[in-house]
């Protein structure tokens, strides 16, 4: 009879090793392997590794078994043209590729309390009114998620205008016949009622807390969710059945478990966000059918999560008063334009050392531009605090913001505004030079739409004449700085400036 062994398997790549090492030997981690006992009974267990092999063996020692053909060309093999189905959520169906593609793996990551089970709680909901869905909770009680849907409005009856008019706005309550819930955490069980029930749809929440009976170790550990993970891939790719994963994420903000987790599936998704702001962004870090470059853009609200269809509205703040430092740029996630509006603050500092903060702006960008502010322009920022931040905290991570950044800190500086109607984009160098950035013609259309005349850009690009936008091309951040800052009095206590002489000490850096 076999007996059981022990094993050290590596909690990012999944690389085993017979003996500890305080350096994974697969992928480098240092502190990485951990203990794991192997049963003798896993050689017959649904994901083990012992039977897959033992029966592979047998076949291929088989004689008589006809073996299957080893490579084919190129040409002979046929195109699979995937059908896609649309999630009920159009920001869903962008990161997607597309919509849902049947039989695929989709692996949903993010903070507690971020909102992924709401998503897919309302995805389930609006998908079961076409297909038939399965939602596995494994870490509540049918009763309680069961509470979340009602106060998501999930299996209700929607009102009519009229009714709604008559004071018959209360929804009432039904039972879903597509939708189904299941409270389970054996995964033999949620096995079975998958091939039992074949829905087009199944939401696995969470697959950190889901257990095979035939494992030893504890549910989370890396033996089951690997094994966990490559049984519910094999059933949903025979049923071609689509399975949204939920998985928990370390104090880093990776998905917990092995590495080998993310490489199973074939998409993995983040669920991002600040808890105390309203957005939610859900980005695409591997996709086996679409793009990874693409974003979606979630609000939540009273009753849950909805779509933010036009997101440069969301994130241009209060465009009715305008205070010194404040630049508009346009950022692209995929080819998605953002306009987000920037808010400089400079101030004199009481430190021996001065302070540099930002929020949802690469600090490391900062620190560059300020540099470059003060070598290439002569505004001396050294002994000045700088804070930096984007309105709504998204993440402006991209080059092409680095005019706004140094035109807000500029503006901030001199206690001026910028001119409201102007959008800045172009990449700034470390020798005072404004670089060409990508999907220029995307982001000036975008701007025109949303109201804004003039567009400051980098020059050296030709643009179309109806674009709808006045374009000023400038080839130092020095001529962007006089080109977005109008003459105008200071504010707070500094006295005004006339304009020759305000126009001779940005010429001439004497600031």
């Amino acid at each position: 009879m076999p007996k059981s062994r022990t094993i050290h398997v590596c909690n990012e790549c999944g690389t085993e090793s017979p003996q500890w090492f305080g350096k994974c030997p697969g992928c480098g981690t240092y502190g990485s392997l951990e203990e794991q006992t192997i049963a003798a009974s896993e050689s017959s267990s649904l994901g083990g590794r012992g039977g897959w092999q033992s029966t592979t063996r047998s076949s291929r020692k088989s004689k008589g078994a006809p073996q299957p053909r080893a490579s084919l060309k190129f040409s002979q093999i046929a195109e699979d043209v995937q059908t896609r189905f649309p999630s009920g959520y159009g920001e869903l169906d962008r990161v997607l590729g597309g919509g849902i593609v049947p039989g695929s793996l989709v692996l949903i990551g993010g903070d507690p309390g971020i909102g992924k089970s709401t998503l897919l709680l309302q995805t389930a909901n609006k998908l079961s009114k076409a297909h038939r869905v399965l939602y596995v909770s494994a870490e509540e009680s049918g009763q309680q998620v069961k509470l979340r849907a009602s106060r998501l409005g999930v299996g209700t009856i929607a009102v009519s205008q009229e009714e709604e008019k008559n004071g018959k706005s209360s929804k009432t309550p039904h039972a879903d016949p597509n939708l189904f819930v299941l409270p389970e955490t054996d995964l033999e069980e949620i096995l079975r009622e998958l091939e039992s029930l074949k829905p087009q749809m199944a939401v696995i929440d969470s697959i950190q807390t889901i257990y095979l009976s035939s494992l030893s170790s504890a549910p989370g550990s890396v033996a089951q969710v690997r094994e966990c993970t490559s049984a519910l891939m094999r059933v949903g790719k025979r049923e071609n059945i689509t399975l949204l994963i939920v998985g928990h994420v370390t104090k880093e903000g990776a998905i917990a478990g092995p590495r080998v987790l993310e490489h199973l599936v074939d998409t993995v998704l983040y669920f991002e966000g600040d808890r105390y702001a309203s957005h939610r962004l859900l980005r695409s870090v591997k996709n086996r059918f679409g793009s990874t470059h693409e974003i979606g853009i979630f609000e939540m609200v009273e009753h849950g999560l909805q779509e933010v269809l036009n997101p440069s509205e969301l994130f241009l703040g209060n465009r009715d008063e305008f205070a010194p430092g404040t630049a508009t740029v346009v950022a692209c996630e995929g080819t998605r334009p953002l306009v987000v509006e920037l808010q400089a603050l400079v101030s004199p500092t009481s430190y021996s050392s001065p302070r540099r903060s930002t929020t949802g702006v690469d600090y490391g960008r900062l620190q560059q531009i300020l540099a470059v502010l003060e070598k290439r322009v002569g505004i001396p920022l050294s002994k000045l605090d700088a804070y930096v931040a984007s309105a709504g905290g998204l993440g402006v991570a991209e080059p092409a913001a680095d005019l706004g950044i140094a035109v807000s800190v500029v503006a901030s500086f001199r206690d001026r505004v910028v001119d409201p109607r102007t959008v800045l984009i172009g990449e700034v160098g470390l020798g005072g030079q404004v670089r060409l950035v990508s999907q220029m013609e995307l982001r000036l259309k975008e701007s025109a739409k949303l109201g804004f005349k003039r567009a400051i850009v980098p020059k050296g690009q030709a643009f179309p004449d109806d674009l709808g936008i006045e374009i000023l091309p400038v080839g130092k951040v020095l001529d962007a700085i006089i080109a977005a800052i109008p003459p105008q009095p200071r504010f707070g206590s500094m006295p005004p400036m006339e304009e020759d002489e305000e126009m001779d000490e940005l010429q001439n850096g004497e600031y």
